[in-house]
């Protein structure tokens, strides 16, 4: 199944809404797929695994930002441009959203950002 079918959130970042499609993976079958075997993301998608402390892009072809989050949606760490073949985690961290290399940054998300889960 491809992350492209799972349910779509929108996420507010300090107060304002992103222009991501955000797809939300909470069950344990999605969480261990994340994008494994699906198209690239695009520019405006992102994949948010929850729960979630740590990611792999073993199998992946491209690299991807991967933002931890803490129990109250805070960012607590922003890793860019993760390359395929990686391990990264973050102890701490309660979710994470994975992106296409370069939009964390494009968006304004930092350490420290706080993202916030509004109604569709």
């Amino acid at each position: 199944m491809s992350f492209r079918k799972l349910p779509l959130v929108r996420l507010q970042l300090d107060g304002r809404t992103i222009p991501l499609r955000v797809y939300e993976a909470n069950g344990f079958l999605s969480r261990a797929r994340g994008l494994l075997g699906s198209a690239p993301l695009g520019d405006h998608e992102a994949l948010w695994i929850r729960p979630c402390k740590s990611v792999h892009t073993l199998g992946m072809r491209y690299a991807i930002d991967v933002v931890f989050l803490d129990r109250r949606q805070r960012v607590i760490a922003v890793l860019h441009a993760v390359q395929p073949l990686r391990l990264a985690g973050v102890r701490r961290a309660h979710s994470t959203v994975e992106l296409l290399a370069g939009t964390a940054a494009a968006i304004g998300l930092a350490t420290g950002s706080q993202l916030e889960r509004v109604a569709s």
